[in-house]
């Protein structure tokens, strides 16, 4: 007799990649449990599976693009909805890569791209949404978040730069606020770049290697590896407590770059589909319209 599956197996094994790479709501989360190197949902067979997945992710291009003018062009009539992906992920996992290849299958510019840093004096001054509010999609439009309100409770946690109790109550405007994103038209993607310790200290030795790398490179990123154990404990708890039916988390394996990118492009394939926008009906008379170009 074939040996029953775990829950959390089966679901990595089969099904659409949002069902099997979401964060169950309410469910203790363990980044240990999740491989960092495993490629979830993607067809095993010939050919080898890095060739198979980047021509898998180039196929996706036409279609992302064909139904990202769609939610545009639904938007000049009136329909609010857009999506935002969110990236997060420990240093080298590959957020800037996945912006660079994976919303250059879209027409950039009905995509609106931001990279969030330490805040600045004035983005101190208010509370820590005000500039995540700034920066959303407009209807029509597909956002991208490199990092996001989500560093106001992980490295303000593991560098302690406000109390606790704070950090506990951040957790929940979060959720109200992702709430208040979706009534109103937002679908919310938001992914968690697993990285392993071992691939990091690889990623980072290819830019001390590669002088043409160096600008990449700070001794802060040594000095922060000493942190691993508590971002991944940051990581956890935010996974834990923010994924929600109306903005779920998904953990995308990133040792491998390749279904990296192939496994963001069939999540935003899978929401973009599931929202399925329309063109708009010409409000006009088209045969009249012809019939009048046609005589000048």
């Amino acid at each position: 007799m074939a040996r029953k599956k775990p829950a959390k197996e089966r679901r990595r094994s089969a099904g659409p990649l949002s069902e099997l790479l979401r964060v169950p709501e309410g469910e203790r989360v363990s980044l240990s449990s999740y491989d960092a190197g495993g490629t979830p949902g993607f067809p095993t067979g010939p050919p080898p599976l890095k060739v198979a997945g980047l021509a898998a992710t180039a196929l996706m291009g036409e279609r992302l693009a064909g139904l990202q003018e769609r939610l545009y062009a639904a938007s000049t009539a009136g329909d609010r909805r857009r999506l935002l992906l969110v990236l997060q992920g420990m240093d080298t996992s590959g957020k800037g890569g996945t912006v660079k290849h994976v919303i250059g299958l879209f027409n950039p510019s009905g995509c609106r791209i931001k990279a969030f840093k330490a805040p600045t004096a004035e983005e101190r001054h208010h509370p820590f949404l005000w500039r995540i509010m700034k920066e959303l999609p407009h209807p029509g439009e597909i956002g991208i978040f490199d990092r996001s309100q989500y560093e106001d409770v992980l490295i303000a946690r593991v560098r302690e730069l406000v109390p606790r109790e704070e950090i506990g109550r951040r957790y929940g405007q979060i959720n109200r606020f992702e709430k208040t994103l979706a009534e109103d038209g937002v679908t919310v993607v938001k992914v968690f770049l697993h990285l392993s310790y071992e691939e990091q200290r690889r990623r980072l030795l290819k830019r001390l290697d590669n002088p043409d790398k160096h600008w990449k490179f700070t001794t802060v990123d040594i000095d922060e590896r000493a942190l691993w154990p508590a971002y991944q404990e940051a990581y956890e708890l935010a996974l834990e407590r923010c994924s929600t039916e109306a903005a779920p988390w998904f953990v995308v394996p990133a040792d491998r770059k390749w279904y990296r990118n192939w496994a963001v492009s069939k999540l935003l394939l899978e929401h973009l589909e599931a929202l399925d926008p329309r063109y708009p009906r010409a409000d006009f008379d088209v045969a009249e319209c012809r019939k009048r170009l046609l005589s000048r």
